[in-house]
């Protein structure tokens, strides 16, 4: 079928259904919903026979949904209805939430039922919960969804609050007043789930130093004390406040005083110089953790395996935060041991370089450079490591450099459900380093290289398993997926081979370094990186703004928009 995604962005889910969709033989063209005239046009060049609404902000125009069948992805469970239905299951603590696929109409998520899919909810950010339980369960849905409606015998259900299996209910706009934290009050669970609530968007506004500051990417803290409200330490990136009953990390904020010009920062970025009598208060990531707190980079030892965990916000990884992690890194590399598993994160591999924060930076190009090297010297750690064999487990997505971090690792694994976006020409024509010159063609044929690079789409880990990027993934949950990782990796440290494995390793790598050294592919990468950070051509600091700032788009990509494509190579014009 020819299905038309009309969506806010190209998000998380919309990348899932796109690769599940077109996995399944679909012809899928995308259009960011950006005015009724657009969407209809878009429409009209494209005849789909089914419209897929993954991530919508407001309704579909009446002028479509009156003449195609239209799905509505809403992130609740039946009968839910409203804006923030994920902010209000984490607020009211549900223990149980879904998705539901149903048909546009002319009332606000109140159309026919075409699929619907439940889940267990967890004690975790919003945007974690949507980047897994609600990406499965819509995927799920959709996909049943999409089926019925091939079949063209399936009627969807209509609602009807009088069945008693029906508990969803209208619900009406989230508000600060109800997200407010009363710091003289609410435990620490309750604040934790206040900002868990409001994380991503649009955060939970509060009072830092006298100004306002929205907060984002809470943890609990079980050791630390002191008046409510106060911040009392700092640790890397964040800051720690008091509670009434214990006190709570938070990782990143938003200054308010305008709005439009500012946007999410680690915290102790934000508050720079107002921190300075604020003990820093570091957790070593070879001290085993002692209760709830706040870390960004740890490791576990198993027999001869290290895990090595690196959860950063995002996935965005600083210059501090890649220098950090290589230090850990040569550590564990220098100790006795023989696998080294780079974890990640649970929401994401990695997807490389920091953004924002290089956008907040005195001079963005120059910070550019530096986080680029930074990135490049933690890869490079890695690719020449000599006494390990060394596995990446990929829990979560990864993007840009992020994809080719993994690369360097001996052996790469993932869930099934993971994306994958090994390019970086969406970010205003960026060349990429990372040694993805040196390390992407050993995986993949020249022709999948062009492609990765060029093509600017997502693919999923079956795909990338398929064409050798990857070693192999699991449809495992993430609990398993990290049992079965540490299967693999206590089996490769007893293999009775893993001298001869270790030996054509770094025979191999020496062969490398022989007909072209490693420093070779740094330089030719940079020297084009060098261009889009000081050359003429604004590009990448003019996207990289539109990215950090969330300015909505003016249009859809082309290569997304394949309606757009299709018509200016048949030459066709389109009357609204």
């Amino acid at each position: 079928m020819k299905i038309l995604f009309l969506t806010h962005s190209f998000n998380c889910l919309s990348q899932r259904l796109f690769v599940e969709l077109t996995h399944r033989g679909h012809d899928i063209s995308i259009e960011f919903d950006i005015n009724d005239a657009t969407s209809c046009e878009a429409v009209a060049l494209f005849q789909p026979d089914l419209i897929i609404a993954p991530y919508l902000k407001r309704a579909i125009p009446e002028a479509i949904w009156r003449k195609h069948t239209c799905f509505i992805v809403h992130p609740g469970i039946i009968g839910d209805r409203g804006p923030a239905a994920l902010d209000w299951a984490i607020m009211l603590d549900r223990q149980e939430w879904g998705v539901t696929v149903l048909q546009a109409n002319a009332e606000m998520d109140a159309g026919d039922i075409w699929a619907a899919e439940v889940f267990p909810m967890r004690l975790a950010r919003k945007s974690s919960l949507y980047r897994h339980e609600v990406v499965e369960a819509a995927t799920r849905a959709v996909l049943t969804a999409v089926a019925r409606f091939q079949s063209g015998a399936y009627k969807p259900a209509p609602l009807d609050y009088s069945r008693v299996d029906v508990y969803g209910r209208l619900h009406p706009p989230i508000r600060q007043a109800d997200r407010r934290i009363d710091w003289q009050r609410d435990n620490t669970r309750t604040i934790v789930r206040k900002i868990h609530a409001a994380d991503g968007f649009p955060g939970v506004l509060d009072t830092l130093l006298g100004e306002s500051y929205y907060l984002y990417d809470a943890y609990s803290e079980e050791n630390l004390t002191g008046t409510p409200g106060a911040i009392i330490a700092k640790r890397h990136n964040a800051i720690c406040r008091a509670t009434v009953d214990g006190a709570v990390w938070i990782g990143h904020l938003k200054h308010k005083k305008d709005a439009e010009s500012t946007f999410k920062l680690a915290a102790t970025i934000a508050l720079k110089d107002y921190l300075n009598a604020v003990p820093e208060i570091s957790l070593d990531p070879f001290t085993a953790k002692s209760g709830n707190t706040y870390r960004d980079i740890w490791f576990e030892r198993k027999k001869d395996v290290v895990y090595l965990h690196f959860d950063f916000y995002n996935g965005a990884m600083d210059t501090g935060q890649c220098e950090r992690l290589r230090n850990t890194y040569l550590q564990v590399a220098a100790s006795n041991i023989r696998v080294i598993v780079l974890m990640g994160g649970p929401d994401f591999w990695s997807n490389g370089i920091h953004l924002n924060h290089i956008e907040n930076a005195d001079s963005p190009a120059g910070e550019s450079w530096r986080n680029i090297n930074a990135m490049n010297d933690l890869v490079q750690s890695i690719i020449t490591t000599e006494r390990q064999l060394t596995i990446a487990a990929l829990q979560g997505n990864a993007g840009a450099g992020g994809v080719f971090l993994s690369l360097a690792a001996d052996y790469i694994f993932a869930r099934a459900s993971v994306i994958l976006n090994p390019h970086y020409k969406g970010m205003g024509n960026l060349y990429g380093s990372e040694y993805w010159t040196y390390l992407l063609p050993r995986r993949v044929d020249v022709s999948c290289v062009h492609a990765l690079t060029q093509n600017r789409l997502p693919i999923s880990a079956q795909k990338a398993r398929g064409i050798g990027l990857i070693d192999n993934c699991f449809a495992l949950n993430p609990e398993d997926f990290k049992k079965e990782i540490v299967r693999i990796a206590e089996a490769l440290a007893a293999n009775p081979e893993f001298a001869l494995l270790l030996q054509q390793k770094t025979q191999q790598r020496q062969l490398n370094e022989q007909l072209k050294p490693l420093q070779n592919y740094r330089t030719e990468e940079l020297r084009h990186m060098e261009l889009n950070f000081y050359g003429f051509d604004p590009s990448y600091h003019v996207a990289r703004y539109h990215f950090v700032h969330k300015l909505p788009h003016g249009w859809t990509p082309r290569y997304l928009a394949r309606h757009r494509r299709l018509s200016v190579q048949s030459g066709s014009k389109i009357q609204i």
